[in-house]
């Protein structure tokens, strides 16, 4: 029996972007009203190198293909909303945007709180104490730059947009017709969202990290680094078996944190924003009536 594609996606500016097997759909509200679709076909990387959707290396491969795809709908949905001519990002820009971005997470989340504890560890335990403290440290940072960044009028109308990919996805799990009457009861929080994803990187880093031990501030540093996509990995796996059981009561207490932090990044939407993910959720499901079925997890990201 052929098993249910689990379909996903993220918030764009002004609207949704949706993940099938096959093809990417992005639907955005324009100043005037009006709600413009597009679609496109998906990459084929994963197809021609399967190794790529092995075990604990497809977690680093979706990370990195998730963050390429946000910075190219995010630049597309801006274009879409304003009513401009669309200015496709090249290959270069990309790699420098997202370069960047590594850049500072790597700085917030990495650095300075490995920085912290290592010129404190004289004050703290064992390696097993200070990278608890370290992960707890990192947890804070990341909670604060959430709050800070929902604070800005233009996200917080993203993470409402967050809310409606998601109530859009679990209505039409539960089989649910996809009208916003429909959808409109369902939840902002979904057991597969990326940023359930970056708390479980974070908690899954605390026992990594210990087991590299202590050493000078550059070994602490580049050692984290070169185990981040074995950490990806292992977050995405997982993910990947607690969403294919999130209704089992064991279950429900593992992502439980994930899905209470999914209050920050979520809010709930207006009907307007239903319509917008209705719309961008039916076009792959109406360009995927013959996929293969087969599941791909496909977190949303976060913004």
């Amino acid at each position: 029996m052929k098993q249910k594609f689990q379909y996903g996606g993220m918030s764009v500016i002004e609207g949704v972007m949706m993940r099938g097997p096959q093809y990417t759909s992005i639907a955005v509200r324009k100043e005037d009203g009006s709600i413009e679709t597009e679609k496109e076909a998906n990459s084929d990387l994963a197809v021609r190198y399967p190794f790529l959707k092995w075990p604990f290396l497809r977690g680093t491969y979706m990370l990195i293909d998730s963050l390429v795809i946000g910075i190219r709908m995010l630049n597309k949905s801006a274009n879409m909303s304003l009513g401009e001519e669309e200015e496709e990002l090249s290959s270069g820009e990309i790699f420098f945007t997202g370069l960047i971005a590594f850049v500072m997470a790597m700085l917030l989340f990495v650095i300075f709180p490995t920085a912290i504890i290592h010129y404190s560890q004289q004050y703290i335990g064992g390696v097993w104490l200070q990278n608890v403290i370290e992960g707890v440290i990192r947890i804070a940072f990341f909670l604060l730059y959430v709050y800070a960044i929902s604070k800005m009028e233009d996200i917080a109308r993203v993470f409402m947009y967050h809310g409606a990919e998601h109530k859009t996805i679990s209505a039409y799990e539960a089989g649910k017709e996809l009208t916003v009457e429909n959808i409109r009861p369902y939840s902002t929080l979904h057991p597969r969202c990326g940023t359930s994803f970056m708390l479980i990187v974070m908690i899954v880093s605390i026992v990594v990290f210990a087991l590299l031990g202590e050493g000078s501030l550059f070994y602490r540093i580049w050692s984290r680094m070169a185990v981040l996509p074995v950490i990806a990995g292992l977050g995405y796996e997982f993910l990947k078996f607690s969403g294919k059981y999130y209704k089992t009561e064991w279950a429900k207490i593992l992502i439980a944190p994930g899905l209470a932090l999914q209050k920050l990044t979520t809010r709930e939407p207006d009907d307007s924003m239903l319509e917008v993910a209705i719309k961008a959720l039916k076009m792959v499901l109406a360009t995927d009536e013959t996929n293969d079925g087969q599941i791909q997890e496909v977190v949303c990201t976060l913004q």
